[in-house]
């Protein structure tokens, strides 16, 4: 089965590539699965408040993965796999890429503007050596009015 994985953070661009990722699933029969990345927090001093901190930033990138993938649901019928991953956000889609091989295309939003993130310029220029095909899809992208004319 095609899995197309799609990073999910609270940007509009992510949710365009998720939409994205789903009508693409839905028309080969495939997957989704959303990676939410959680930075990897730097207070070193305060163990215990690291650990906090780390904690609430993992539970809302679960909310916020559980959230979309209740929307993508409901939208398409298609229920994604969700992960979520705490460290270096590049690092982090390279050991998921490295570890399952079904994942077919790895799906990222572009932020408008001049600067698209930092995970669409870090593997637009590595996309040579990716294990799957790089898909970016642009901040408010709608195939679907595209296709009405809109």
């Amino acid at each position: 089965m095609r899995v197309f994985l799609v990073v999910m953070d609270e940007t509009k661009e992510a949710r365009s590539s998720l939409r994205y990722a789903s009508r693409r699933a839905a028309a080969v029969d495939g997957a989704v699965h959303i990676l939410a990345l959680v930075p990897q927090q730097n207070v070193s001093a305060f163990g215990a408040v690291q650990a906090t901190i780390e904690q609430e930033a993992r539970d809302r990138a679960e909310v916020l993965a559980h959230g979309a993938a209740g929307n993508l649901l409901a939208e398409s019928g298609i229920m994604p796999a969700i992960s979520v991953r705490v460290g270096n956000a590049q690092a982090m889609v390279k050991e998921f890429l490295a570890d399952h091989e079904e994942v077919a295309a790895l799906v990222l939003g572009a932020a408008s503007g001049s600067n698209p993130g930092p995970l669409v310029t870090h593997f637009s220029a590595q996309a040579g050596t990716l294990p799957c095909p790089l898909y970016i899809v642009p901040e408010g992208y709608d195939e679907m009015a595209e296709k009405r004319g809109d």
